[in-house]
Order: structure tokens, then sequence, then C-alpha cells
């Protein structure tokens, strides 16, 4: 019986809720039927019924190698033979940490974890344990996984507490969270001064991705470090996208502000799940076994994972990686912009790294309320047009893209050339 790609969602609808595992493989924001991806490699994955895509998700970013890298696969494998998950410590996982610590200098200690909404909820229990408060600061668009305290939107004012996003969130669970606006520098002084003693941490992605990519404003993470340090609460760097995605250092490596914590995941495991959060020795030695603050995991550290990841940090060390994927990555969104100008479509992007947004706006935004207002519906047509010619982006204008090392200058050409035509579509 041939499978195709809308036999398969109905049959998943049947057994998974909504037919995917997340939410936004649904194609629920841009319409259509998902993509059940059969195989992948380098820069493309081919689906069920045999078509092959230009991949710019990426796994959301872990393919920063391209997918099924040929020494990342051999690392798997030789890790698997000696078995799956051990529940016991290994060599493996001291050397990851080792490696994480030698890359960021802000972590002089780090704990390893199983995924990312993992490291994000037990770096912000750690920061409220270490600090003995119970607020925290998070910025609306910004995402840090699933756990109850994070699924909250801004209320109704400046100062107000978020409410839940999220059926099955009580609404004291949001109680201590509030939200701001991403780079409010204003809002984050006014937050301190009214509820400075009781406020834990503020929790950020420096350079959001999960709003479309959104750069911090000049001043911004300065703001952030500046308040924290005045008021005696933590700066967490929620850099699980962008660790080891935009620099060798993450955010925290080109902006020069350096975080209390960090979050690591999706490019340390190379594809396997894992993920991290570490910081300064003295808020981390509140961790269990050591101090009262418990976090545990009986997959922590899988060794499987560990090689995937170790290998993948080894390759990203190559002399000018970081300077070609950036290139490539700049080339692509310079692209696209001069072709949506040529045919007179308001189009903008951006990029860091092998990370990039695109917007159809006139500006490139600063905040969700930015995002929000672009043409949504444009982005959406525009998405399967790039679809229909093998062109893989993210299935919602809400999501940043991601490029690899092995998207080359004919991949970057032909990529661009479907978007030739699918901005003379639009223009139509």
């Amino acid at each position: 019986m041939t499978k195709t790609n809308a036999s398969l969602f109905e049959r998943a609808c049947l057994s998974i809720p909504g037919g995917v595992n997340s939410p936004v493989r649904a194609f629920k924001s841009v319409g259509g039927t998902p993509r059940f991806v059969a195989r992948s490699f380098g820069p493309h994955f081919w689906d069920a019924e045999g078509t092959q895509y230009i991949d710019y998700i990426g796994s959301w970013g872990p393919a920063i190698l391209g997918h099924a890298h040929p020494e990342v696969v051999k690392a798997v494998q030789e890790a698997a033979v000696h078995g799956m998950s051990y529940g016991a410590p290994t060599e493996a996982e001291v050397i990851m940490a080792e490696a994480l610590i030698a890359r960021i200098p802000s972590i002089e200690q780090v704990r390893l974890v199983s995924s990312g909404t993992e490291a994000t909820m037990s770096a912000i229990r750690l920061a409220r344990g270490a600090t003995g408060r119970p607020k925290i600061i998070k910025f609306e668009g910004c995402y840090h996984g699933h756990a109850d305290s994070l699924l909250v939107k801004a209320g109704s004012g400046l100062l107000t507490f978020g409410n839940p996003t999220s059926a099955g969130v009580p609404p004291e669970f949001v109680a201590h969270t509030i939200v701001l606006d991403f780079n409010d520098i204003a809002g984050v002084e006014a937050a301190f001064k009214q509820y400075g003693p009781e406020i834990a941490c503020i929790i950020v992605e420096p350079m959001a991705g999960n709003m479309n990519l959104v750069k911090p404003v000049p001043g911004f993470l300065e703001c952030l470090r500046d308040q924290c340090t005045q008021h005696g609460a933590l700066l967490i760097f929620d850099e699980v996208m962008t660790g080891f995605r935009v620099g060798p250092q993450g955010v925290q490596g080109l902006s020069g502000v350096t975080p209390d914590l960090t979050t690591l995941a999706k490019v340390i495991g190379g594809g396997m799940p894992i993920g991290a959060f570490g910081g300064r020795k003295d808020i981390m030695q509140n961790l269990a076994p050591v101090g009262a603050v418990y976090q545990a995991g009986t997959l922590s550290g899988n060794p499987v994972a560990v090689a995937a990841g170790l290998k993948t940090l080894e390759l990203l060390a190559a002399p000018g990686f970081y300077e070609r994927l950036g290139a490539t990555t700049t080339a692509l969104m310079q692209g696209m912009v001069e072709r949506a100008q040529a045919h007179h479509i308001a189009f903008n992007a951006d990029s860091e790294g092998g990370m990039f947004g695109m917007y159809f706006s006139e500006k490139i935004p600063t905040c969700l309320a930015d995002v929000s207002s672009s043409n949504i519906n444009m982005f959406n047509r525009f998405f399967h047009l790039m679809l229909d010619q093998g062109v893989y982006l993210a299935p919602s204008a809400y999501e940043a893209g991601f490029v690899s090392a092995m998207h080359d200058d004919q991949i970057i050409q032909t990529t661009l050339d479907a978007a030739d035509h699918a901005f003379k579509q639009l223009s139509n």
C-alpha cells in the first residue's frame, strides 16, 4: 500500500492528538498537510512520497553540520553498542561537562539533562532556591519550554502578572511570573523598582528565536545584567536555540554580557535529545546532592546523546566554521530581500550565524507585537509556494530558520530561484 503524507497524517490523527508529537509540526498555522520525513542527509530530507526538500529547520537547530553527518553517526553507533543508558555515571559525561565549561566562560559548573525544557525549568528552580525569592521575569514571545510557570502571556498592564496560555495551568502557577515586552528597557527598570526584593531571576532568550528571529536592541541585555546585579537577582540566558548556533560562545560571546546561568540543548546533542544548565560554581553548588535544590533525571547524560554532542562540538571547532556558516546565511537573506524588492513585496530579513528570520514587513521587528503586525497571510502563501518547489521553511511566521554547513552555494542559489518565483506569484 502506497504511503502518502495525507494518508499518514490521517492515520496519525487516530492515535496521536492532532496527528503530531509537537504542535508546530501539524501545519496548523500555514494550512495544508504536514510532510512525514522518511530520511535525511546533508541539507535535504525526503518525505514519505519520495519528494526531496531543501531543509531550513534542521530539527529546529541541532542539524548545524547537516543531517546524518557521517562522523556523528559513527560516534552514535560506537556508543550504542556499549549500551543505551546506564543510570550511573560515565567518563563521557565528565568530558562533555569539561567541553561546555571550556567553550563558555560564564559556565563554571554544569549539569546535563535530557531536554531544553528540563534545562530551563531546572535553572529557574535553582535561581529561586539560591536567592530564596519567588518571582521571575520573562518576556512575551520568548519560549522557554512547556513548564507550567512559563506558559504565560502578558497581563493587561505594564506590570501586571501573566495569565496562563495553556489549559491545565492554574493561575496560581503563574502568579509569580512577571511578563514584559522584549527589548523594553524601561519596563525592566520599572519591574525591579516595584518588585526588586522578590525577584529571583530574569530568564530571556538573549536573541529570540521563538517569535521569529528578534535581536536585542543596543543596551537591552546590558540593562538586564545591570538590574540583576543591583537587586541581587540572577540572569539566565536561555541559549537552547542560540547556543553554538549563532557563534562559538552563543549570544553571550557576541554581546559580551555575562549571565549567571545558561541553558543549552539542541546543538550540544548533535541531533540526539540532551540539555544542560550551568553557571557560577557558588550557584550550582545549591543543587542536590551537595545543596538543597533537588533536580534529577534517569537518562541525564545519556551516553549515546553525549557521544553525538561531543563529536558535533569537535567539528564545530574547525577553523573558520562560523565565518563560513554566517556568510552563507547572510547571502541567503540578502538574496531573499533583493528578490522581494524586485517584485515590490514588503519584506525584510535578518540573521546571525546559522540562524535567520524572514518578515513580510516594512521593518525588522524588535518585539512580538512587531512580528504579529507583519503580513502573516503573505508568509503562509510564500511558505506553500516554496514548499511546492522543494524548499522546506519553518511552518509558522513566528519561527526562526536555520542553515547548516552543508547548504552550499548551489543550494542557496536554488533556494533563491524558488523565492524569486514565489515573490513573482505573490505580486500578481
